[in-house]
């Protein structure tokens, strides 16, 4: 839960955006449906980017953002993926002796850096899996795997399934969605 005082001349933007959901709301224009849904993304948007700015002592993946050296690292590891990384690597990108910069990084995230760093891959292939028809291959080179075989183990050891098999269950899941009228945004627009 995230709690923003309502202080006068605090955090401008979150007011503006919820005076303008308020008005979207009480009269019925053309085009509310598509600006409802879009306020509420901005409004999501500036509570967490004001509330990162305000609070004092951030905790978890809050203050892992804020550590300069880890967010130098987060932001390598998912500006590029399949770059071969390695603890040492990261290191560098962090300006931090490699132990130092373990040892912080798993304290603020939770997660030693490789950890994260496969869990990053495997969402982007979910979603590449999901979303494209590129080949396991394909997909494989493109979030730093050197063979077919090695992204597949890995990513049947991280999501319990293999590729092929994930992606057949998640098409048929959002196909079942789309045809109920479950698809949120795409199904709205049809």
């Amino acid at each position: 839960m995230i709690h923003l005082p309502a202080q006068i001349g605090a955090s401008g933007t979150v007011r503006t955006v919820v005076e303008l959901l308020g008005a979207e709301m009480d009269r019925e224009c053309p085009g509310a449906s598509a600006a409802v849904p879009a306020l509420l993304d901005l409004l999501l948007l500036y509570t967490l980017r004001t509330w990162l700015e305000t609070t004092a002592q951030p905790i978890g993946w809050a203050q892992a953002l804020r550590d300069p050296a880890v967010s130098a690292a987060l932001r390598a590891i998912q500006e590029r993926p399949a770059e071969r990384w390695t603890v040492a690597s990261l290191a560098v990108e962090a300006s931090l002796s490699r132990a130092a910069f373990a040892r912080r990084f798993a304290t603020l995230t939770g997660q030693p850096p490789l950890t994260y760093l496969t869990w990053w891959r495997m969402t982007i292939a979910g979603r590449l899996l999901q979303t494209t028809d590129a080949t396991t291959q394909t997909i494989a080179e493109r979030v730093g795997y050197g063979s077919e075989y090695a992204f597949s183990k890995a990513f049947k050891r991280e999501l319990g399934l293999a590729p092929a098999h994930y992606r057949r269950r998640q098409r048929a899941t959002a196909e079942r969605r789309s045809t109920r009228g479950e698809g949120g945004a795409s199904a709205a627009a049809r």
